[in-house]
């Protein structure tokens, strides 16, 4: 690459990542003026699972199942989605006549293991598997199916195992990799394990039973393992060219369809990566400070946008990734890298996969180009983030960033379908206990706000986004109506306070403060709840403490405890304060939730806490609501009545507590109920009034008065409403002075999760 080339690419990369700034705060400006603009909007999420449960999800053991929606394509009126389940070995259908209102098709099952599916005509084409991990003697097959019958109308033998299918835009040709996936468990370099992957052309001429394949042999063109090519994704242009992706080996191929013949070939390349996170530390920490140089690009998927140029995913494998995506021109010319751009997204909107981080980060690994209404869009997914950004394409220009949309986990399969103005997203983690389900979300370019992210961060004084994610509670500033505060549990390490400007949507972290000691400091905390204190003098939070007590006095002696913690508005940390020894000994895993302050000196100041789950001696079903008295430091407690758990039938070990507590007033309370399930699973997701008046409570070894509950809210419609599956962890509530209640979403560090937070203001509900 040229110097002058090199500059270029630096110098767009680092454009679309200001760039993106500006559009976040343009976004943010448009929100208080009520503007609007074409944008896509999740309109609906449809659970694979539910075409197994005949649509009800309410069959708990269908609900068992584990399922997968890898690869999506869709029928040519594009009402109908297909896509590739090779966990039950079933290619699957969806009606999306309505798209936001999906309906189950039914499935079709086909052995093997299903890998790819694309559209000719009536017909689906679908690549299946059937090495069963025999990586010696791969095989794998094509059916073809006709999608009103929703019928196989013929297998044919590939020679090898099927990974890619793509169908030509004119109809005339099908490119199938073969990739014969070696072993990676064992190591064959430099020649990798035989038999080597290839290509295939399927001519479509006539009738199905009529298709004739050829080989084309990709052998001994990637400088890495010449011998065994693994090709792993391929599209064709329009001119017939396919580009076929060897992504282990770091190469990229161009085939012509019609002679077979190659076009050219070349590696894919390095880039010098900077401002990236490489370490997976423990707790975990998001530090934008590291630099990767000669890192290989190993690109997944691929898409042409133009005759002459295309893009990759730059997943990685084993030896590398590029952490963003790459523009090529057919001569293997660099045109355009994302740089660091597509990391510092996932941070600023939530869903950077810091376990990831020693990796290959965000692994972008989906890739889609389309028309939409003269716009060149092009859609690019987040295996681990859970994201596709979108960008805008013009010619001799840098690629604009449009909007980013939540995806749920690990989106493989994109799919736009500019007739009916939709775009699909398919993922493939499934996991009923671990409370993900693989889905089809739906999208729908509209004439609106766009509805995510609901809450970002603006930059440090770097120039990089503040880090967050895992949000665990809210308090509001005692000044400022459109100001308020949050809080991020263990899963992070060195606990901080961020500041939040709540008056646009999205909402924006403006700000971090980190807890520290007198010396400087930093603490673990597993802070669950925070409360601003009387004429901004500071704030109470309470860290959940860990490790079970199986009986009165038996606690290990490495458990953490339960902490109120007394923090100055610099965030330095004046007292830890625990419960007494005899309430300590009763201590579960799940402690302090929620927090809540009332009165305006030390004098008259309490602290409230919420215990989320019930401890060793407390009655089923029923968990403590703590008080803390400042002038005294005496501790006594009140019993909440929860809500009986849903049947355990549903996924895992069922069970409901608090997860936030928030004072109305001096005697009455507000706090979050809710059971430990997600998606078709979740089932109480509530906020509930109390009143403390003509209640004494009292130290532990007196009776604990309880208290009476009033439902203000329903939550499940609100988390129903931006057309995703239900979020398990609301986490966050509070009253701003306004007196409207914001609500936020935990989303685990995006630790096995979507990494999707939803802020939400609810109004005026207490």
């Amino acid at each position: 690459m040229s110097v002058r080339k090199q500059k270029w690419v630096l110098v767009t990369a680092v454009a679309v990542l200001v760039l993106g700034a500006l559009v976040f705060s343009a976004s943010l400006r448009a929100a208080k003026k009520t503007e609007t603009t074409e944008v896509f909007n999740r309109i609906a999420t449809f659970p694979v699972i539910l075409n197994l449960c005949d649509g009800n999800p309410t069959l708990n053991t269908c609900l068992d199942t584990t399922t997968v929606s890898e690869i999506v394509a869709a029928s040519e009126d594009g009402k109908t989605l297909i896509y590739t389940d090779a966990e039950t070995g079933n290619v699957g259908f969806v009606d999306i006549t309505n798209p936001a209102d999906p309906l189950p098709g039914g499935v079709l099952n086909l052995g093997g293991s299903p890998t790819s599916v694309d559209v000719a005509g009536d017909y689906a084409l679908v690549t299946v598997d059937n090495s069963a991990g025999d990586f010696v003697n791969p095989s794998g097959v094509l059916n073809v199916i006709h999608i009103p019958t929703k019928s196989v109308i013929t297998t044919i033998d590939l020679g090898g195992q099927p990974d890619a299918v793509t169908v030509s835009r004119n109809q005339r040709y099908a490119a199938i990799t073969m990739e014969n996936q070696r072993d990676e468990d064992l190591d064959f370099a430099p020649n990798g394990q035989q038999p080597a992957g290839f290509l295939v052309i399927v001519d479509l001429v006539g009738q199905p039973t009529h298709w004739k394949l050829r080989k084309i042999s990709l052998t001994g063109l990637a400088a890495k393992v010449g011998n065994d090519p693994e090709p792993e994704y391929v599209d064709i242009n329009d001119k017939g060219i396919a580009v076929v992706t060897l992504q282990e080996n770091n190469h990229i191929v161009l085939v012509d369809l019609k002679t077979g013949k190659l076009v050219n070939h070349f590696p894919a390349g390095t880039v010098n990566l900077t401002q990236i996170d490489t370490i997976d530390e423990r707790p975990n920490l998001i530090d934008l400070k590291d630099t990767q140089d000669n890192r290989l690009r190993e690109p997944d998927a691929a898409v042409w946008i133009s005759d002459s140029e295309f893009v990759t995913a730059d997943e990685g494998d084993l030896d590398g990734g590029g952490r963003g995506w790459t523009i090529f021109d057919t001569s293997g010319n660099v045109k355009w890298t994302s740089g660091f751009s597509f990391e510092h997204l996932a941070v600023r909107v939530g869903h950077y996969p810091d376990r990831r981080s020693d990796a290959s980060g965000t692994e972008p690994e989906g890739i889609e180009y389309a028309n939409f209404q003269s716009q060149r869009l092009l859609f690019v997914g987040s295996e681990r983030a859970g994201i596709v950004a979108v960008y805008r394409l013009k010619p001799n220009e840098a690629p604009e960033f449009v909007q980013v949309l939540p995806s749920t986990s690990r989106p493989e399969g994109l799919l736009a379908i500019p007739s009916r103005g939709l775009f699909v997203a398919s993922s493939e983690d499934d996991s009923r206990s671990g409370h993900v389900r693989a889905s089809l979300s739906i999208y729908q370019l509209q004439e609106a706000a766009a509805t995510y992210p609901t809450i970002l961060s603006a930059n440090r004084g770097t120039g990089q986004p503040i880090p967050w994610g895992a949000l665990s509670g809210l308090a509001p500033d005692l000044q400022d109506t459109n100001k308020a505060y949050t809080i991020y549990d263990s899963f992070y390490q060195k606990g901080r306070i961020f500041t939040l400007d709540v008056g646009s949507h999205p909402a924006l972290i403006t700000g971090e403060t980190i807890l520290h000691n007198a010396a400087g400091d930093t603490f673990n905390f597993d802070v669950e709840g925070i409360a601003t204190r009387a004429n901004s003098t500071g704030f109470w939070l309470v860290s959940e403490g860990a490790q079970n007590c199986s009986a009165v006095g038996t606690c290990p002696s490495n458990r953490t405890f339960n902490l109120l913690i007394e923090a100055a508005p610099d965030g330095e940390v004046l007292q830890q304060i625990q419960l007494p020894p005899a309430v300590n000994d009763r201590q579960r895993s799940n402690g302090f939730e929620g927090v809540a302050v009332v009165g305006s000196t030390e004098v008259d100041e309490l602290v409230y806490v919420a215990f989320q789950n019930p401890w060793l001696g407390d009655p089923a079903n029923t968990v403590r609501i703590g008080r803390y008295a400042v002038a005294t430091g005496l501790w006594t407690f009140f019993y909440y009545p929860l809500d009986v758990p849903p049947s355990p039938t549903l996924g895992g070990n069922v069970s409901v507590g608090l997860s936030e507590l928030v004072a109305v007033n001096d005697q009455t309370f507000a706090v979050i109920e809710r059971d430990n399930q997600a998606g078709p699973d979740a089932r109480i997701k509530k906020v509930y009034k109390f009143s403390i008046a003509g209640l004494t409570p009292e130290a532990q070894g007196g009776v604990f008065p309880q208290v009476t509950k009033t439902l203000v809210r329903d939550l499940i419609d609100d988390l129903k409403r931006p057309n995703g599956l239900v979020i398990e962890k609301v986490e966050g509530l509070t009253r701003l002075l306004s007196g409207d209640v914001i609500m936020v979403t935990d989303n685990d560090g995006v630790d096995g999760t979507a990494g999707e937070t939803q802020f939400q203001n609810l109004g005026p509900i207490f």
